[in-house]
């Protein structure tokens, strides 16, 4: 991990399972409208918002109750002015660690970094995204992009 990658961290009182399930429910976290699969490895989706961001996401690593990473096979975030493929290659991980009797969730864009055009917009957006998460881990309902 670079340290610059853009992380998130947080605490909930639910269990490494729970945490596990919700990640793994995509649709209830970050957008209703997913094309494809989001539970088990090599499963593919992809993600569209309006013509500003489209990305293909394959799970590469599913260890339950422990860890979940997507690797982007392909991106066009077409706000961006100079690579509008720049999340193209990168990795995005959620690593699932019990503490005492606690559960932490560390979200991880790897490449996500400040010096990349995208950075601002993009990490203002998975901070709201992760906050969706982080209420349907602990309510268990997000607030996920709706269907139009």
């Amino acid at each position: 991990m670079n340290q610059a990658d853009f992380t998130v961290t947080m605490l909930v009182n639910q269990t490494p399972h729970e945490v596990f399930n919700a990640v793994n429910n995509v649709r209830g976290w970050w957008s209703e409208t997913l094309e494809g699969d989001t539970h088990h490895a090599q499963d593919e989706f992809v993600y569209r918002y309006k013509d500003l961001h489209y990305s293909k996401h394959r799970l590469t690593e599913v260890v339950p109750d422990k860890k979940v990473v997507w690797l982007i096979t392909d991106s066009r975030l077409s706000f961006l002015r100079h690579d509008p493929e720049e999340w193209t290659g990168t990795t995005i991980s959620f690593e699932i660690t019990p503490k005492n009797d606690q559960t932490e969730l560390r979200f991880i864009h790897h490449g996500l970094l400040p010096e990349i055009e995208c950075y601002d917009a993009c990490s203002n957006a998975w901070s709201r995204y992760l906050n969706s998460l982080r209420s349907l881990i602990t309510t268990g309902k997000g607030q996920p992009h709706k269907k139009e």
